[in-house]
């Protein structure tokens, strides 16, 4: 069984029966009358539509559970024992810390960024806005890309829009405010991301003119949903000034009967939901330009996990109108409030998506046309994961995208920083000490790097970003030195072996059983075998 209805931590709703379940439906097998109904069907008799997402708002990233044919677990890394890319071949020489992760792309190869991955588009959530300290601080002093998603200035009480267009922000100036003060040597970059709605309020134009910022994105979805992004509101007025921005809100706060049962406690959330893009080359190109004309010396585009004809869309497009970064992100995660059914039953899965990804970029790549970096998403999280995309899609992918496991480290750091704070350390963080130099693995290098003045000023959120990134480097370093590839363009696909016929029947990879096999054969025959087949 591939998904799992009717009951999930996300939509806090359980199972009476929890042993004895209806595999197609999810139901109890009995189902009892007198039941308080604590599963889906249950809790949607009285609370319908709030049911449709995950809970609580606010405080919860959320991803999809359910289980896919084929995953990136379907796939390992292979290696050999022969020389060394990138570095001399020498064993004194080839270590894995001598393993250079910088990556450099964009029309211009201006973009540098320490480390392959980029946070993918984060917006105006509680989540995000909550945590977004520790996530711009600590993204730009690892010198990694972080993108400031849709309707930061639509949802910001404090944004002045003036005949339809935004003139001034305290949201989103204090979300760049915050990383262009921590990025140091040029590395990282910090991107303004758009939807139909930040697009009609001049978003783009205000924050390349106004905020020195230079990169750009153009968003036609994300993995997670395909409709437009939405938010709890919980206050009357707010809900009332969305509404008035041209937001999408539910109930209509306007409405008379509507306010008197919101303030009669009839229902304590209002809905805000995005529009959703139309897409068409005549808008896209027009688009694309007017960034440029307005200053943006980087535009990137953003597509989710529609269906393949539209991936092609936008590869073509990409390509076309020269864009500098394609970010795919795949089915099955979130960040926000997407549906909860949709995040489970909606869109094409990482592998599938990568692999259609792969074999239309390389049909461009071999007319001659233009290619794009690419960054691939879709709940990667630890390094091998980061290794797999990059090598599924190489020579073409340059970064992976991850949202979720960056937010988690920002909060667990926040949250230790806090208890620090409270003198009420968990024994489990305990052990390792009770100051921030004792906890944080990375705080003694970033205070030598930084001085004491600059390290004590540190939000706790972005040394837990930070130093879960410094995990993730060092172990792709370790991976990397173990492939003998020492620099990124080094990684290829002719690192991964399909662990299935499935996967590889997917991903065009080689089953493992048949990998080198001419190579095998050659060698077993005596027959001389070129050095790099054997890498």
């Amino acid at each position: 069984m591939y998904s799992k209805t009717n009951a999930s931590a996300a939509t806090l709703t359980k199972n009476r029966t929890e042993g004895s379940i209806v595999s197609a439906s999810g139901m109890c097998v009995t189902c009892v009358d007198g039941c308080i109904g604590m599963c889906e069907v249950g809790k949607s008799a009285y609370r319908g539509h709030e049911v449709i997402y995950p809970q609580p708002f606010g405080v919860i990233t959320s991803a999809g559970e359910k289980s896919y044919p084929v995953d990136y677990s379907h796939f390992n890394i292979v290696s050999g024992v022969i020389g060394a890319e990138g570095i001399e071949a020498d064993s004194d020489k080839a270590i894995f810390p001598n393993v250079n992760l910088e990556v450099a792309f964009g029309h211009d190869k201006g973009l540098k960024f320490h480390y392959p991955w980029i946070i993918p588009g984060i917006g105006s959530t509680d989540i995000a806005k909550n945590n977004w300290e520790g996530l711009a601080i600590g993204s730009a002093l690892a010198g990694t890309g972080l993108t400031i998603g849709e309707n930061v200035v639509g949802m910001d009480p404090g944004a002045v829009i003036k005949n339809g267009r935004v003139v001034d922000t305290m949201d989103l100036k204090r979300r760049v405010k915050l990383y262009q003060d921590s990025q140091a040597k040029g590395y990282g970059a910090i991107i303004v991301q758009a939807n139909v709605e930040d697009t009609r309020l001049g978003v783009q134009e205000y924050a390349i003119q106004k905020l020195g910022v230079t990169c750009v994105e153009l968003k036609w979805g994300q993995g997670a949903k395909n409709i437009g992004g939405e938010v709890k509101i919980r206050d009357l007025k707010k809900a009332q000034l969305l509404h008035e921005r041209g937001y999408v809100v539910l109930p209509d706060p306007t409405d008379p009967k509507v306010i008197k049962a919101f303030e009669k406690g009839a229902f304590k959330e209002f809905e805000r939901h995005s529009r959703v893009g139309m897409v068409s080359e005549e808008s896209f190109a027009a688009r694309v330009e007017e960034l440029r004309k307005a200053g943006a010396k980087y535009v990137f585009l953003k597509t989710g996990a529609y269906r393949p004809s539209a991936l092609a869309l936008a590869v073509k497009f990409a390509s076309k109108y020269k864009i500098d970064l394609l970010t795919v992100d795949a089915a099955g995660g979130g960040t926000g409030m997407s549906p909860w059914k949709m995040m489970n039953e909606w869109g094409i899965p990482p592998v599938e998506l990568h692999s259609l990804l792969y074999q239309y970029v390389k049909e461009l790549a071999d007319k001659g046309e233009h290619v794009p970096a690419i960054a691939v998403a879709g709940g990667f999280v630890f390094e091998d994961q980061v290794y797999k995309g990059l090598a599924m899609g190489a020579p073409f992918v340059k970064l992976v995208g991850m949202a979720r496991a960056p937010i988690a480290a920002a909060m667990v750091g926040k949250t230790i920083g806090r208890a620090i704070e409270e003198q009420q350390l968990p024994v489990y963080v305990e052990r390792f000490g009770s100051t921030r130099d004792e906890i944080f693995v990375t705080a003694n290098s970033l205070r030598n790097e930084l001085g004491d003045a600059e390290f004590e000023k540190l939000p706790p959120g972005a040394l837990g970003l930070y130093t879960y990134y410094e995990r993730l480097a060092q172990g792709l370093r370790q991976l990397m030195a173990g492939c003998r590839k020492f620099t990124m363009e080094y990684i290829s696909r002719d690192d991964l072996v399909a662990l299935t016929h499935q996967a590889s029947e997917i991903s065009h990879l080689p089953y493992i059983m048949d990998c080198d096999k001419q190579e095998v054969q050659k060698i077993l025959e005596g027959k001389k075998v070129a050095a790099r087949a054997l890498k």
